[in-house]
């Protein structure tokens, strides 16, 4: 399931059944987490003219991030297709606004490693995901009217992939891993 998991951008609008996204963040929010405070909420969005303000919020967000980005930046962003569009946040059927509570002991890595379990459990049931993090999340309380100490952490497109999403490949885990020391490589071949 790991291996096969992708992101994508593109997504057909079918929806995504209340049972499937029930399972998906059930399986996620048994995620381990510092001190168990569980220190997550989801904002889940399936209306459309919702989804549109998000988008416009987004794109007008993405614009000015990249004025200021570095030309390294703007040459990977290119190769791979990205840009300040966000297309996918109108065409996936499903948004999870995800949520964390910054006065939580190691609050960001529990809510990272609940995101793993999340895109897992979404790759279970068929579906492709796209974390998405917009590069100012402020706008998000104000829109949610969440409380000031959560925070938005990333915007997870969920639903069917409108393309087969290519392999970008990955290091080999003779080239990640080491044993004992930096360098001294483990599973030598």
């Amino acid at each position: 399931m790991a291996r096969e998991r992708r992101s994508v951008r593109r997504f057909k609008r079918d929806p995504i059944p209340d049972e499937d996204l029930k399972y998906i963040l059930d399986v996620a929010h048994y995620a381990p987490s510092g001190a168990n405070r569980q220190p997550w909420r989801f904002i889940i969005v399936k209306d459309p003219d919702i989804k549109r303000r998000i988008r416009v919020i987004c794109e007008e967000i993405e614009k000015e991030f990249y004025k200021h980005v570095p030309q390294w930046f703007m040459e990977f962003a290119r190769e791979r297709g990205i840009t300040w569009r966000k297309p996918h946040l109108e065409e996936a059927p499903v948004l999870i606004h995800v949520f964390g509570y910054r006065r939580s002991p190691h609050w960001k890595e529990s809510v990272w490693l609940m995101i793993g379990y999340l895109l897992l459990a979404s790759a279970s049931k068929g579906y492709a995901t796209l974390t998405y993090t917009p590069s100012d999340t402020r706008w998000a309380n104000d829109f949610f009217n969440v409380p000031e100490n959560w925070g938005l952490e990333t915007i997870i497109n969920i639903g069917y992939p409108a393309h087969q999403p290519s392999f970008p490949g990955r290091y080999e885990l003779s080239e990640i891993c080491f044993e004992n020391t930096w360098g001294n490589r483990c599973f030598k071949e």
